[in-house]
Formats: structure tokens, sequence, C-alpha cells
């Protein structure tokens, strides 16, 4: 069960308990280059991108911003760092949502002005805090950035929104350790009521940071913590996202995607299987049927063991087998096997 979160609305998004787990990625174009970042955004949104952060350090990043959200229809975050006046002029270029560390903008008279003008605007703002931005006094509470030391940093800033009555806030609380990442969250959800942003810090690239991005946030998202997921990797955003909605599919949050089953091979398989795995988790990239796709071996771990899923193959001897539900259609030459498949889910 999802823990129950206050909402909040971004754009047209809404973020909170009762609300879909949404995914987002950020833009990594130089942020003077309008033209870069609209092309990477609205390839992001084309790829399932659901909420899209631009970096925003000055007026040429604002102006680029305001192309930006000229040519998507998802939420737009501007994310803010020093610099107070650029999240004014973000929310006055029409961000849907501003993300701030209030720490790093200045004293409270700042932090206020940006209150004063996400309300004005309906704008909520996300409170960013991660193991490299602890206040000193917090970490010489607990002697480093430990979990708890995240989560006090965070509520402390959520306090300095609340004292100038402003709760449409979201929270994340990321560290590059798996295991501080997810028992900060933990604490965090048993200690406040905000919608959660997870995220695993500089987590690392396409490879080793999926890996960790499923631990942390796969983690969380069975304990029902979570509303918002960013799978950070030191690659294509797109693979962000792709690598966002595969999370989600795999632990039954989302089934709007072909959930992929295939087996390992062994000694039996006599068609190149791992070619064909490959070619057919590429074609499927772009579907959004609720099927199960099996890629099996031979016909042991076929229509046997995968009769589960709606379609499959099964290879055999330079061949294989079309089947659904576990009953079989026809045999196919390897070579064909996946047109062949791809042409009956078409059907589907």
């Amino acid at each position: 069960m999802r823990r129950k979160t206050r909402q909040v609305r971004a754009g047209n998004v809404t973020i909170g308990s009762g609300a879909p787990v949404t995914v987002q990625s950020m833009l990594n174009v130089i942020a003077s280059d309008a033209e870069g970042n609209v092309r990477q955004a609205v390839a992001l949104e084309k790829a399932g991108c659901e909420i899209v952060r631009m970096s925003v350090p000055d007026q040429d990043a604002v102006r680029s911003f305001a192309k930006v959200r000229e040519h998507i229809s998802i939420p737009l975050v501007a994310d803010i760092h020093f610099d107070y006046r650029m999240a004014l002029e973000s929310v006055a270029a029409g961000a849907d949502k501003i993300r701030i560390n209030p720490g790093n903008i200045g004293d409270e008279s700042r932090v206020k002005k940006v209150v004063d003008a996400c309300r004005a605007a309906g704008v909520p703002i996300r409170i960013g805090v991660n193991s490299g931005s602890v206040e000193k006094e917090i970490l010489a509470k607990y002697g480093g950035p430990t979990p708890q030391a995240l989560v006090d940093s965070a509520l402390h800033h959520a306090a300095l929104l609340e004292k100038y009555d402003f709760y449409d806030t979201v929270i994340s609380i990321k560290s590059s350790s798996v295991p501080d990442m997810v028992q900060a969250y933990r604490l965090a959800a048993e200690q406040c009521d905000y919608p959660l942003h997870l995220g695993v810090t500089e987590a690392g690239t396409a490879h080793m940071g999926l890996i960790k991005s499923a631990a942390g946030i796969g983690s969380l998202l069975m304990d029902g913590i979570g509303d918002t997921i960013r799978v950070s990797l030191t690659a294509d955003p797109v693979q962000e996202v792709y690598a966002g909605h595969d999370i989600l599919n795999a632990i039954g949050l989302r089934t709007d995607r072909p959930q992929l089953v295939s087996c390992p091979t062994c000694g039996r398989t006599k068609v190149d299987l791992i070619a064909i795995a490959g070619e057919v988790e590429k074609r499927l990239a772009g579907c959004h049927k609720p099927i199960k796709v099996a890629v099996m071996g031979c016909v042991v771990n076929g229509p046997g063991e995968a009769k589960e899923a709606d379609i499959g193959i099964a290879g055999g001897d330079g061949c294989g087998l079309i089947f659904k539900k576990g009953e079989v259609l026809r045999k196919v030459p390897e070579d064909r096997i996946v047109d062949e498949l791809m042409a009956e889910i078409e059907k589907m």
C-alpha cells in the first residue's frame, strides 16, 4: 500500500498518494543552448518522461528555459543553486516547479521571496538535500551525513517554508550510498507527510547506475514509499526515462508497457537467443501494450515454462516456435523469428 501524503500539482501532473508514481529526468545540454535544450526536452517527452528538470544558473539559461517551456507539454522544473533571483525569473518564465536547497540561496529573506513568488503562481517547491549539502551543525551532531542527518536537514528546510505558510513541497534526500539512501527515505516517510522524490545521486554509468537505482528506488517503492523517481545515469537522459519505466513495470506499478521474460540460455539452445532477445527488447521500447512477451531458448523452456506469456518464441535447431498462452502457432526460420513475433504483437 502506498504511503499517504499530501498532494502537490506541477503543471498538469499530480504528485503524491492517489496519483501514479511519475518518471523524471534532467536536461544535460549546456543551459545557454536554447535549441539544444528544446531538442532534448522534446526527445525526453517522446520517450515517456513525465517531468523534466533544467539547470537555471544565469539569465541565458532563463531564456533557454522559456523556450523549452514553449515546446513541451510535460511539467518543466527549474533547478536553482545559489542565486535566488533565478528562481524568481524561472517562475516568471513559466516554471511548473522549482527545485532549491534553501540553505544555499542566502538568508531567510531570499527564501521568503522565492516562497511568495511560488505561492502566487501556484508553483510547488522541491527541497533537494544530499550528503554534500547538509549543514555544519547537523553534521557535527551526527558525526557526518548519516541518514538521520539528511532527514533533519530536509525537514529543517521544510519548516522554513512552513514558516511562510507554504506546504506545496516535495522532498528529496539523495545519497550515492544505496543503504544510506534507503534508510533516509524510510526515516523521512515516518517523520513527515510530504511527497518524496526518489533517487540515488551520482549513481554511475548506465550499467552500475541502473543497478544501484533499481536496488534503492525499487526497495522503497515495494514498501509503498515514493511518489516520483529519477534514475540518475551518466548516460543519455533518454536511458534514464526507459530505466524509470522499467523499474515501475518490474514491480507492478505500471502496466502500460510489455514485460519481457527471457531464459538465460544453456547447452540446449540452438539459436542465437542473446541477439534475438536483445532485438526484441529494442523493438518493444515504443510499445505500450500491457502484455507479457517470452523469448525462450528451447521447447523445454518455451510453451511449457512460459505458458503464462501472452505471446512468445521458443528456439529450435535453427528455427523457432511462435506461441500464445502456451499454444504453438507455427514454426518459423531463425532469421524471421523477431519479425514474425513483432507481427503477432501488432495484431494484439
